[in-house]
Protein backbone atom coordinates (compact mmCIF):
# COMPACT_ATOMS: atom_id res chain seq x y z
CA UNK A 1 0.00 0.00 0.00
CA UNK A 2 1.07 3.84 -0.71
CA UNK A 3 1.53 6.29 1.92
CA UNK A 4 -2.30 7.22 1.03
CA UNK A 5 -4.61 5.87 -0.69
CA UNK A 6 -8.58 6.81 -1.14
CA UNK A 7 -11.96 4.16 -2.04
CA UNK A 8 -14.97 5.79 -2.94
CA UNK A 9 -17.99 3.35 -1.81
CA UNK A 10 -20.47 6.03 -2.86
CA UNK A 11 -21.71 6.60 -6.15
CA UNK A 12 -21.71 9.88 -7.45
CA UNK A 13 -25.03 11.16 -7.41
CA UNK A 14 -25.64 9.31 -3.06
CA UNK A 15 -26.04 12.99 -1.75
CA UNK A 16 -28.58 14.02 -4.06
CA UNK A 17 -30.78 11.19 -4.43
CA UNK A 18 -30.30 10.96 -0.26
CA UNK A 19 -31.07 14.71 0.09
CA UNK A 20 -34.51 14.29 -1.86
CA UNK A 21 -35.44 11.29 -0.32
CA UNK A 22 -34.98 12.80 3.20
CA UNK A 23 -36.71 15.89 2.25
CA UNK A 24 -39.69 13.53 0.71
CA UNK A 25 -40.26 11.70 4.05
CA UNK A 26 -39.21 14.29 6.41
CA UNK A 27 -41.40 16.73 5.26
CA UNK A 28 -44.68 14.79 4.12
CA UNK A 29 -44.60 13.17 7.77
CA UNK A 30 -47.04 14.22 10.21
CA UNK A 31 -44.31 15.94 12.56
CA UNK A 32 -42.11 16.94 9.79
CA UNK A 33 -38.25 16.06 10.42
CA UNK A 34 -34.69 16.45 8.67
CA UNK A 35 -31.81 14.01 9.37
CA UNK A 36 -28.83 16.39 11.02
CA UNK A 37 -26.13 15.00 8.49
CA UNK A 38 -27.62 17.71 6.36
CA UNK A 39 -26.22 20.59 8.02
CA UNK A 40 -23.09 20.01 7.07
CA UNK A 41 -21.67 21.59 4.10
CA UNK A 42 -18.85 23.68 4.33
CA UNK A 43 -20.29 26.41 6.23
CA UNK A 44 -22.18 24.13 8.37
CA UNK A 45 -18.84 22.28 9.07
CA UNK A 46 -16.95 25.47 9.81
CA UNK A 47 -20.41 26.23 12.36
CA UNK A 48 -19.68 23.28 14.04
CA UNK A 49 -16.20 23.40 14.88
CA UNK A 50 -16.93 26.79 16.24
CA UNK A 51 -19.35 25.16 18.56
CA UNK A 52 -17.09 22.82 19.73
CA UNK A 53 -14.96 25.82 21.16
CA UNK A 54 -17.87 27.35 23.11
CA UNK A 55 -17.94 27.67 26.94
CA UNK A 56 -21.21 26.05 26.56
CA UNK A 57 -20.39 22.66 24.32
CA UNK A 58 -18.29 20.75 26.79
CA UNK A 59 -18.56 17.23 24.40
CA UNK A 60 -15.34 17.87 22.67
CA UNK A 61 -13.42 19.10 25.63
CA UNK A 62 -14.21 16.34 28.23
CA UNK A 63 -13.60 13.53 25.44
CA UNK A 64 -10.04 14.89 24.31
CA UNK A 65 -9.78 14.62 28.32
CA UNK A 66 -10.25 11.38 28.50
CA UNK A 67 -8.14 10.54 25.21
CA UNK A 68 -5.29 12.68 26.55
CA UNK A 69 -5.36 10.35 29.90
CA UNK A 70 -6.19 7.19 28.65
CA UNK A 71 -4.79 7.00 24.77
CA UNK A 72 -1.94 4.57 26.51
CA UNK A 73 -4.24 1.89 28.06
CA UNK A 74 -6.69 1.80 24.89
CA UNK A 75 -3.39 1.23 22.86
CA UNK A 76 -2.42 -1.26 25.30
CA UNK A 77 -5.26 -2.89 25.93
CA UNK A 78 -6.37 -3.00 22.22
CA UNK A 79 -3.39 -3.77 20.78
CA UNK A 80 -4.48 -2.57 17.26
CA UNK A 81 -2.08 -2.63 14.24
CA UNK A 82 -4.89 -0.66 12.41
CA UNK A 83 -6.68 2.24 13.43
CA UNK A 84 -10.19 2.63 11.45
CA UNK A 85 -12.13 5.88 12.42
CA UNK A 86 -15.90 6.43 11.36
CA UNK A 87 -16.79 9.88 10.80
CA UNK A 88 -13.29 11.11 11.16
CA UNK A 89 -13.52 14.84 9.41
CA UNK A 90 -9.84 16.34 10.42
CA UNK A 91 -8.64 13.47 12.16
CA UNK A 92 -7.61 16.15 15.18
CA UNK A 93 -8.61 14.14 17.86
CA UNK A 94 -7.75 10.98 16.40
CA UNK A 95 -3.94 12.10 16.58
CA UNK A 96 -3.85 10.82 20.72
CA UNK A 97 -4.61 7.79 19.55
CA UNK A 98 -2.00 7.13 16.62
CA UNK A 99 0.68 8.78 18.52
CA UNK A 100 -0.10 6.17 21.56
CA UNK A 101 -0.42 3.28 18.74
CA UNK A 102 3.11 4.23 16.98
CA UNK A 103 4.68 4.37 20.93
CA UNK A 104 3.24 1.18 21.51
CA UNK A 105 5.02 -0.17 18.29
CA UNK A 106 1.81 -1.84 16.66
CA UNK A 107 0.49 0.78 14.36
CA UNK A 108 0.44 0.15 11.06
CA UNK A 109 -2.62 1.90 9.00
CA UNK A 110 -4.82 4.84 9.13
CA UNK A 111 -8.18 4.23 8.11
CA UNK A 112 -10.41 7.22 8.06
CA UNK A 113 -14.24 6.98 7.37
CA UNK A 114 -15.95 10.02 6.14
CA UNK A 115 -18.64 11.20 3.72
CA UNK A 116 -16.73 14.12 2.62
CA UNK A 117 -13.68 13.29 0.04
CA UNK A 118 -12.03 16.83 0.77
CA UNK A 119 -12.14 16.40 4.27
CA UNK A 120 -10.17 12.70 3.93
CA UNK A 121 -8.02 13.87 1.06
CA UNK A 122 -6.65 16.81 3.24
CA UNK A 123 -6.72 14.63 6.49
CA UNK A 124 -4.50 12.08 4.58
CA UNK A 125 -1.86 14.98 3.08
CA UNK A 126 -1.40 16.10 6.48
CA UNK A 127 -1.19 12.40 8.35
CA UNK A 128 1.32 11.26 5.72
CA UNK A 129 3.24 13.89 6.16
CA UNK A 130 3.23 14.33 10.55
CA UNK A 131 3.23 9.70 10.69
CA UNK A 132 6.06 8.43 8.04
CA UNK A 133 5.55 5.46 6.92
CA UNK A 134 2.07 5.06 8.14
CA UNK A 135 -0.61 3.84 5.34
CA UNK A 136 -3.70 6.30 4.87
CA UNK A 137 -6.20 4.63 3.33
CA UNK A 138 -9.12 6.70 3.30
CA UNK A 139 -12.67 5.68 2.12
CA UNK A 140 -16.19 7.83 1.28
CA UNK A 141 -18.78 6.23 2.72
CA UNK A 142 -21.98 6.94 4.46
CA UNK A 143 -21.45 4.27 7.46
CA UNK A 144 -24.67 4.82 8.85
CA UNK A 145 -25.82 2.92 5.49
CA UNK A 146 -23.01 0.16 5.12
CA UNK A 147 -19.71 0.15 6.36
CA UNK A 148 -17.45 -1.50 4.10
CA UNK A 149 -14.28 -1.99 6.16
CA UNK A 150 -11.65 -2.36 3.98
CA UNK A 151 -10.15 -5.95 4.65
CA UNK A 152 -6.94 -5.91 3.37
CA UNK A 153 -5.21 -3.57 6.12
CA UNK A 154 -3.32 -5.56 9.14
CA UNK A 155 -5.37 -7.23 12.18
CA UNK A 156 -6.63 -6.66 15.12
CA UNK A 157 -8.02 -3.46 13.95
CA UNK A 158 -9.32 -0.44 16.41
CA UNK A 159 -12.80 1.09 15.11
CA UNK A 160 -13.53 4.45 16.67
CA UNK A 161 -16.38 5.97 16.81
CA UNK A 162 -15.84 9.09 18.62
CA UNK A 163 -17.74 12.37 19.06
CA UNK A 164 -20.91 11.30 20.62
CA UNK A 165 -22.39 10.99 16.96
CA UNK A 166 -24.06 7.55 17.67
CA UNK A 167 -26.24 9.50 20.05
CA UNK A 168 -27.99 11.35 16.83
CA UNK A 169 -29.18 8.24 15.58
CA UNK A 170 -32.85 6.34 17.21
CA UNK A 171 -32.72 3.31 19.34
CA UNK A 172 -33.62 0.95 16.26
CA UNK A 173 -30.92 2.80 14.49
CA UNK A 174 -28.18 2.31 17.21
CA UNK A 175 -29.19 -1.44 16.98
CA UNK A 176 -29.24 -1.74 13.72
CA UNK A 177 -25.94 0.28 13.02
CA UNK A 178 -24.08 -1.47 15.90
CA UNK A 179 -24.86 -4.93 14.73
CA UNK A 180 -23.88 -4.29 11.38
CA UNK A 181 -20.64 -2.92 13.05
CA UNK A 182 -20.58 -6.00 14.74
CA UNK A 183 -20.96 -8.41 11.99
CA UNK A 184 -17.70 -6.76 10.24
CA UNK A 185 -15.29 -7.15 12.93
CA UNK A 186 -13.45 -10.44 14.23
CA UNK A 187 -12.18 -12.18 17.38
CA UNK A 188 -9.18 -9.36 18.21
CA UNK A 189 -10.52 -6.53 17.06
CA UNK A 190 -12.27 -3.59 19.19
CA UNK A 191 -14.78 -0.68 19.37
CA UNK A 192 -14.01 2.79 20.79
CA UNK A 193 -17.11 4.39 21.75
CA UNK A 194 -17.78 7.92 22.68
CA UNK A 195 -21.11 8.64 24.30
CA UNK A 196 -21.83 11.84 26.06
CA UNK A 197 -23.70 11.01 29.37
CA UNK A 198 -27.20 12.09 31.23
CA UNK A 199 -26.53 15.10 33.19
CA UNK A 200 -28.22 18.20 34.61
CA UNK A 201 -30.79 19.31 32.07
CA UNK A 202 -29.88 23.00 31.96
CA UNK A 203 -26.32 22.28 31.14
CA UNK A 204 -27.64 20.03 28.53
CA UNK A 205 -29.62 22.76 27.07
CA UNK A 206 -26.99 25.53 27.32
CA UNK A 207 -25.03 23.03 25.38
CA UNK A 208 -27.20 22.97 22.30
CA UNK A 209 -28.21 26.84 22.87
CA UNK A 210 -25.62 28.60 23.55
CA UNK A 211 -25.51 32.40 24.36
CA UNK A 212 -24.21 33.87 21.06
CA UNK A 213 -26.77 32.15 18.71
CA UNK A 214 -23.51 29.64 16.59
CA UNK A 215 -26.02 27.10 17.70
CA UNK A 216 -28.94 28.74 15.73
CA UNK A 217 -26.63 29.40 13.09
CA UNK A 218 -25.94 26.18 12.72
CA UNK A 219 -29.23 24.64 13.22
CA UNK A 220 -30.93 27.13 10.09
CA UNK A 221 -28.30 26.41 8.37
CA UNK A 222 -30.26 23.16 6.43
CA UNK A 223 -32.19 25.58 5.07
CA UNK A 224 -29.77 26.96 3.32
CA UNK A 225 -28.39 23.79 2.17
CA UNK A 226 -32.16 22.87 0.76
CA UNK A 227 -32.58 26.02 -1.00
CA UNK A 228 -29.13 26.08 -2.62
CA UNK A 229 -29.39 21.88 -3.64
CA UNK A 230 -33.17 21.95 -4.37
CA UNK A 231 -33.87 25.78 -5.33
CA UNK A 232 -36.22 25.79 -1.99
CA UNK A 233 -37.49 29.34 -0.70
CA UNK A 234 -37.08 28.93 2.62
CA UNK A 235 -36.69 31.81 4.70
CA UNK A 236 -34.18 31.42 7.90
CA UNK A 237 -35.60 34.36 9.40
CA UNK A 238 -38.98 32.97 9.66
CA UNK A 239 -37.94 29.93 11.94
CA UNK A 240 -36.56 30.07 15.23
CA UNK A 241 -34.32 27.45 16.51
CA UNK A 242 -35.14 25.65 19.73
CA UNK A 243 -33.51 22.92 21.88
CA UNK A 244 -35.11 20.80 24.54
CA UNK A 245 -34.83 18.05 26.94
CA UNK A 246 -36.86 14.84 26.64
CA UNK A 247 -36.54 13.41 29.79
CA UNK A 248 -38.61 10.50 29.03
CA UNK A 249 -35.87 9.43 26.05
CA UNK A 250 -33.12 11.39 27.38
CA UNK A 251 -32.01 13.19 24.61
CA UNK A 252 -31.47 16.61 23.21
CA UNK A 253 -34.03 17.72 20.71
CA UNK A 254 -33.42 20.35 18.32
CA UNK A 255 -36.12 22.11 16.13
CA UNK A 256 -36.99 24.77 13.99
CA UNK A 257 -39.97 26.85 15.23
CA UNK A 258 -41.77 28.35 12.74
CA UNK A 259 -43.06 32.09 13.59
CA UNK A 260 -45.44 32.39 10.90
CA UNK A 261 -47.94 30.74 9.28
CA UNK A 262 -46.18 30.09 5.82
CA UNK A 263 -45.54 28.06 2.57
CA UNK A 264 -42.56 26.50 1.35
CA UNK A 265 -41.85 25.70 -2.07
CA UNK A 266 -38.88 23.36 -3.34
CA UNK A 267 -38.87 22.76 -6.45
CA UNK A 268 -36.01 19.77 -6.58
CA UNK A 269 -38.73 17.03 -4.96
CA UNK A 270 -41.85 19.32 -6.25
CA UNK A 271 -42.82 19.82 -2.83
CA UNK A 272 -44.80 22.55 -1.38
CA UNK A 273 -44.67 22.61 2.52
CA UNK A 274 -47.07 24.14 4.90
CA UNK A 275 -45.93 25.18 8.33
CA UNK A 276 -48.22 26.78 10.70
CA UNK A 277 -47.30 29.41 13.25
CA UNK A 278 -45.43 27.80 15.90
CA UNK A 279 -44.98 24.46 14.17
CA UNK A 280 -41.66 22.44 14.61
CA UNK A 281 -39.67 21.10 12.85
CA UNK A 282 -37.28 18.34 14.61
CA UNK A 283 -34.11 18.63 12.92
CA UNK A 284 -31.78 16.73 15.37
CA UNK A 285 -31.72 14.19 18.20
CA UNK A 286 -28.57 13.90 20.38
CA UNK A 287 -29.57 10.87 23.09
CA UNK A 288 -27.60 10.84 25.60
CA UNK A 289 -26.24 7.64 28.07
CA UNK A 290 -25.34 5.81 31.17
CA UNK A 291 -22.88 3.04 31.26
CA UNK A 292 -25.53 0.61 32.01
CA UNK A 293 -27.07 1.17 28.98
CA UNK A 294 -24.08 1.56 26.76
CA UNK A 295 -23.29 -1.79 28.09
CA UNK A 296 -26.83 -3.21 27.40
CA UNK A 297 -26.73 -1.91 23.99
CA UNK A 298 -23.81 -3.04 23.05
CA UNK A 299 -24.15 -6.71 24.22
CA UNK A 300 -27.22 -6.93 22.32
CA UNK A 301 -25.29 -5.78 19.10
CA UNK A 302 -22.94 -8.91 20.23
CA UNK A 303 -20.08 -6.73 21.66
CA UNK A 304 -18.69 -7.21 25.79
CA UNK A 305 -17.46 -3.66 27.46
CA UNK A 306 -14.01 -3.95 28.65
CA UNK A 307 -13.60 -0.90 29.83
CA UNK A 308 -14.75 2.23 30.65
CA UNK A 309 -13.67 5.82 31.34
CA UNK A 310 -14.65 9.02 31.93
CA UNK A 311 -13.75 12.53 32.04
CA UNK A 312 -13.21 13.56 35.79
CA UNK A 313 -16.39 15.73 35.52
CA UNK A 314 -18.06 12.53 34.78
CA UNK A 315 -19.47 14.05 31.63
CA UNK A 316 -18.86 12.25 28.87
CA UNK A 317 -17.92 8.25 28.52
CA UNK A 318 -15.58 6.19 26.60
CA UNK A 319 -16.41 2.77 25.94
CA UNK A 320 -13.90 -0.34 24.53
CA UNK A 321 -15.19 -3.22 23.30
CA UNK A 322 -14.77 -6.27 21.79
CA UNK A 323 -16.97 -8.35 20.14
CA UNK A 324 -18.19 -11.83 21.42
Amino acid sequence: MTAFELTRLLPTDHFAQALRSDVRRGLTAPAKWLPPKWFYDKRGSELFEDITRLPEYYPTRAERAILTARAGEIAAASQARTLVELGSGSSEKTRLLLDALRELGTLEDYVPVDVSESALREAGRRLTLDYPGLAVHGVVNDFTASLGLPHEVHSPRLVAFLGGTLGNLAPDERAAFLRALRDELAPGDALLLGTDLVKDPRVLVAAYDDAAGVTAEFDKNVLNVLNRELDADFDPAGFQHRAYWDAEHEWIEMRLRSVKAQRVAIPGVSLTVEFAAGEEMRTEISAKFRQAGVAAELAAAGFRLRHWWTDPEGRFGLSLAEPV
